[in-house]
């Protein structure tokens, strides 16, 4: 029988067995101490910040470049005598837009035409004087003011409006005459050659003495060399004076038969192409108004009028053609003048060419150099 176990030997038992939880309890390292409260704010401000985000700076937007200021637009006044229907104003029209064209719109020509601006005879001085900024007319409705460029008008033998006018700009360019010095010339341009437009026929020389022929300036002296006699008056008098036989015939270029209708009351045409004349025209610019423009805008007006030299001959040449059409629909009859014929005619005119060389020299102008010239175009121009 076991022996009752005392109670100081229950208490031994129960220490032993709690020992190891005491044991294992004194191991565990005891907290550090919280620091002191100053050394943790040292410790703050040792330690770098975070770096802030920087604050985004308000992107301003590129300002948009400033445009450039529009350019100044040159607005140009055109007077031309041609009434706005004759194929040498829509000419003059085609030159003004493509100006205006090549120039970005830079240029703005308007155009006068029908004298609307300035008559025939005053254009040339409107011009000059600024009335207008530019102008077509003819050099001839000004008698005596161009003594040197009256011989492009003189009886040559023009074959055509185009070689009349490459000849005439050509001229100009080469001798630069004083006496247009006062307007800056971009081209001239001049009608293919005056015929023989009569109610009644003219074969020879001798069928000329004393018929009444319309014809003003250098026509009118062409006409009393040939041995007829001349009455000088305007283009839209003319098909009256006809109808009524106030006047027998007419010298013109075959298209003012269309164009003026004066082919319904003429039955024949001769063709004089033998001394053919022509009348050059101008195109020109006020002096001031040209020497004020920029210098790629006076390089765009003389590219463009380069170009409307042949432009402008070859309407001519049309108009022409629609002319002689004209005057055959309506069966008139084309005289051609025989070998003999055209020298007989040839040398009846060249007392006006020995006048005129002769006025020159007195003036002491270069006719006869400028004569020999156009002979010489004019002959090279001729098929061979």
């Amino acid at each position: 029988m076991h022996k009752q176990l005392k109670p100081w030997f229950l208490c031994f038992l129960f220490c032993v067995a709690l020992l190891p939880l005491l044991l294992a309890a004194c191991s565990k390292p005891a907290p550090a101490p919280a620091a002191p409260a100053a050394e943790v704010s040292k410790t703050a401000e040792k330690a770098p910040a975070p770096a802030a985000e920087p604050a985004a700076e308000p992107v301003d937007k590129p300002a948009a470049e400033a445009a450039p200021p529009p350019a100044e637009v040159i607005e140009l006044s055109y007077s031309v005598f041609f009434p706005p229907t004759h194929v040498q104003c829509q000419e003059a029209e085609g030159w003004a837009r493509e100006i205006e064209k090549r120039t970005n719109g830079r240029v703005k020509i308007t155009i006068y035409a029908g004298g609307t601006l300035t008559q025939a005879p005053q254009v040339y001085e409107g011009v000059v004087s600024g009335i207008s900024d530019l102008g077509m007319s003819c050099l001839a409705y000004t008698r005596g003011r161009f003594p040197l460029l009256e011989g492009l008008d003189l009886p040559l033998g023009y074959p055509n409006g185009l070689v009349a006018t490459r000849l005439a700009t050509e001229m100009v360019k080469k001798y630069a005459p004083a006496e247009t010095a006062d307007t800056h010339i971009l081209l001239l341009h001049a009608h293919g050659p005056g015929m023989l437009a009569s109610k009644k026929p003219v074969r020879t020389l001798d069928d000329m003495k004393n018929l009444k022929v319309r014809g003003t300036g250098l026509s009118a002296k062409i006409i009393e060399n040939l041995g007829g006699v001349p009455l000088g008056m305007s283009q839209p008098e003319t098909y009256e004076a006809l109808q009524k036989g106030v006047v027998e015939a007419t010298f013109c270029p075959v298209e003012t038969l269309k164009g003026w209708k004066q082919g319904e009351v003429i039955s024949y045409v001769t063709d004089t192409a033998v001394i053919g004349y022509t009348t050059a025209m101008f195109v020109s610019m006020n002096k001031a108004k040209w020497e004020s423009l920029p210098a790629d805008i006076q390089a765009v007006f003389n590219e463009v009028s380069a170009k409307w030299v042949d432009r402008h001959g070859s309407a001519w040449d049309l108009a022409d053609a629609e002319g002689m059409q004209f005057i055959q629909s309506l069966s008139r009859e084309t005289i051609m003048l025989n070998e003999a014929e055209k020298a007989r005619w040839t040398e009846a005119v060249k007392p006006i060419l020995d006048e005129y060389v002769a006025n020159c020299t007195k003036a002491g102008l270069p006719g006869a150099e400028l004569l020999a010239d156009l002979q010489a175009g004019i002959a090279a121009s001729m098929p061979k």
